[in-house]
């Protein structure tokens, strides 16, 4: 062991539970050598940490907690090994099991839907809690996909009577009447992502039922227009293609009984140059009021692949460096003014 190392010895009495803690071919502790700078040998029942202090702390408390999770029936995976090490490389004082054991929804296909980070359970415990809240961060972090699956918990227990899902159609400048077929023809290929969502969490079928039915509604933003919704559980995707009075005219469409989910990613806006987006305008004038609640995603928080977090991480940094050179830019240039 070399200076300034420390070593740890972990046993565990659960033959089955240890087994799905180390994984196949003990994968999920090559999987924590990758992240943390600790090497793990596995032995009987045992697993010795040997590395820096601060990691091998880190990795005994998240194979503690794991194995837990594990002895109370959640079939842990190497994704939510990368998931847990980020929570907690986040904060350590954090119980995994609040998080991962706290179920959503269960889809057609048998598949629970719990949150993976922080993030994400701050987002589900404000909606639980809040009759308007607003998500937002970059693509990948589960904002639609979790609020898609409260709407339809929501709906399949009774709280709520129906289902409206809609976005701007920024794309077509809300211009629809321009373009060939009928209305469902026009505006699906705006409104996909949100039937994606849709369809993974209950089967074809049901849902295209439902949606005949009107009990779920998917339609673009320019028909909310003069309507109250009661009794609704509403989410409006891609917010931040809203103008300021698109909006305005969202956030007054809730009835009573109902609930507004806001997302969007306000490094992706797509209006026109010059026009403020309606979601910045909203975190600017509606925070701070009772019943709202704004919850911020990062690249911490992304559950696709885990590249996609590295990329907008690596696409931050690069914003950061243009900002910071414009910034130093237009510092010279204004010296040179006043010589």
């Amino acid at each position: 062991m070399e200076k300034n190392e420390t070593s740890k010895q972990l046993i565990f009495h659960d033959a089955g539970a240890f087994r799905t803690l180390l994984g196949g071919e003990d994968r999920n502790l090559r999987l924590l050598e990758k992240l943390e700078p600790v090497r793990i040998t596995a032995r009987g029942d045992r697993i010795t940490l040997a590395g820096e202090p601060g990691s091998v702390d880190l990795v005994e408390t998240l194979l503690g907690q794991l194995y837990q999770l594990i002895q109370k029936g959640f079939p842990v995976y190497s994704t939510d090994v990368g998931f847990a090490h980020r929570i907690l490389s986040e904060s350590r004082s954090v119980r995994l099991e609040e998080i991962f054991l706290d179920k959503v929804y269960i889809t057609s296909k048998k598949r629970v839907i719990t949150p993976k980070s922080i993030a994400q359970k701050q987002y589900i415990d404000a909606i639980r809690r809040n009759d308007m809240v607003f998500g937002i961060g970059p693509a990948g972090t589960g904002k639609t996909y979790l609020a898609m699956a409260m709407a339809v918990s929501y709906l399949m227990d009774r709280r709520v009577n129906r289902i409206v899902l809609t976005r701007p159609a920024v794309e077509a400048g809300e211009k629809l009447g321009f373009l060939p077929g009928d209305l469902a023809e026009k505006v699906n290929p705006y409104l996909r992502p949100v039937y994606d969502a849709l369809y993974d969490m209950m089967e074809f079928d049901k849902a295209q039922a439902l949606i005949e039915k009107g009990i779920i509604e998917v339609a673009p933003l320019a028909f909310m227009r003069g309507r109250t919704l009661n009794d609704s559980f509403i989410i409006l995707d891609e917010a931040q293609n809203t103008t300021p009075e698109q909006m305005k005219m969202f956030v007054t469409r809730l009835g009573w009984g109902s609930r507004a989910v806001v997302t969007g990613d306000v490094t992706q806006i797509d209006l026109p140059a010059g026009k403020t987006s309606g979601l910045v305008e909203a975190g600017q004038t509606l925070a701070g009021i009772e019943g709202i609640r704004f919850v911020l995603f990062s690249e911490i928080d992304v559950v696709r692949h885990p590249l996609v977090s590295e990329i907008i991480k690596a696409y931050n940094h690069l914003a950061r460096k243009k900002t910071d050179d414009r910034a130093d830019s237009g510092g010279v240039q204004e010296t040179k003014k006043t010589t």
